[in-house]
């Protein structure tokens, strides 16, 4: 089997790319062509088709400036379609996907990560929705007024707040994908009870191969998999994966893992590429809380190293349908069963 071959013939849909904070980095320093000149050229070299574009709020914009910065970013990734559109499409629903691709585009979600945006006015969720969300977390590594993240596990363990219930049913009945991410051990435990329809964890990994808060337990998976979800597998964050061997092979570890657990049909890939961003920005990685130590760059680094994840898949024995499930495929059947298609 040519491992580049079937990944270029295959759907591959990334969960969560952080591009949109470097393109804005750069919008600031008046280099608006930065994502033409570099993101379209890495994600066509990855074989990216479709793409998720989280809006993660920097600590700055938290809590007043959120959602001014959110509708600024969402604005933004508007603007990346139409100077880029034969390239790329703005997608609100899986027909819309199923038409860009047809076309040669690259499939764009919008999405938020953490959902500070919508602070404590749940109807805000319909404002997202109309402004071409699709798929929402309702915390990153700290407290919203939705949540906790899992960067506060050890303190609070906290349930789904009152305004978080109202949001997760909401973005249920509009058909907004749910992002288990970051979610705190309490929160998880609500949405597995709560939840009717599949959802995403879109770059996590699996705690019992890095015993870090961030990664998901076998429990926890299984649960995912139960509702019909998927497990994306962060590939690029080497706290995730292992600190100090990051490669593409220890991503197929976590990938077998999850097979093993979940099954085949839940299993996705969520690199979480920020690496560049925090380069840029800080001079370096801002770490994960919690994470004391050092750690060696992840050799699934930019989009254009993910074919060495099939080239691994296809060295290890798997078959070139459970492959393509992995790579886009499962991802594609939860994004038509629930995105842009009310309950």
């Amino acid at each position: 089997m040519d491992a580049r071959a079937l990944h270029q013939n295959a759907t591959v849909v990334d969960t969560h790319n952080d591009l949109i904070l470097l393109v804005d980095h750069y919008d600031q320093r008046y280099r608006r062509q930065h994502f033409a000149e570099y993101w379209l050229p890495q994600l066509r070299a990855g074989g990216v088709n479709v793409q998720v574009l989280p809006i993660c709020i920097e600590e700055q914009f938290q809590s007043e400036g959120a959602l001014r910065r959110t509708l600024l970013l969402i604005e933004r990734m508007h603007e990346l379609a139409v100077e880029n559109a034969d390239d790329v499409a703005i997608c609100l629903t899986a027909a819309d996907v199923d038409a860009a691709l047809a076309a040669g585009k690259i499939a764009m979600i919008i999405a938020l990560e953490g959902a500070h945006a919508i602070g404590q006015d749940p109807r805000l969720i319909r404002t997202m929705e109309r402004v071409g969300v699709r798929v929402v977390s309702m915390a990153h590594y700290g407290r919203t007024f939705l949540a906790d993240g899992s960067g506060f596990d050890d303190t609070s363990r906290s349930r789904l707040t009152p305004q978080g219930i109202e949001v997760f049913q909401e973005m249920e009945r509009l058909g907004v994908v749910f992002d288990i991410s970051h979610l705190g051990l309490g929160g998880v435990e609500d949405v597995l009870k709560l939840a009717t329809r599949p959802f995403l964890a879109t770059h996590s990994a699996c705690l019992a191969i890095t015993d870090i808060h961030r990664n998901l337990g076998d429990e926890q998976m299984k649960g995912i998999a139960e509702l019909g979800g998927v497990i994306s597998v962060a590939a690029a964050i080497p706290m995730f994966i292992d600190s100090e061997n990051p490669s593409a092979e220890r991503v197929v570890d976590h990938i077998e893992h999850m097979v093993a657990v979940a099954g085949i049909d839940h299993v996705g890939i969520g690199p979480d590429f920020i690496e560049d961003y925090f380069q840029k920005a800080f001079d370096g990685w801002q770490l994960v809380p919690g994470f004391e130590g050092g750690f060696t760059p992840a050799e699934i680094e930019r989009p254009a190293d993910l074919p060495k994840i099939t080239e691994v898949m296809v060295r290890r024995g798997f078959g070139e349908s459970d492959i393509r499930k992995v790579l886009g495929g499962n991802v594609m059947r939860v994004l038509r069963a629930v995105m842009g298609v009310p309950a």
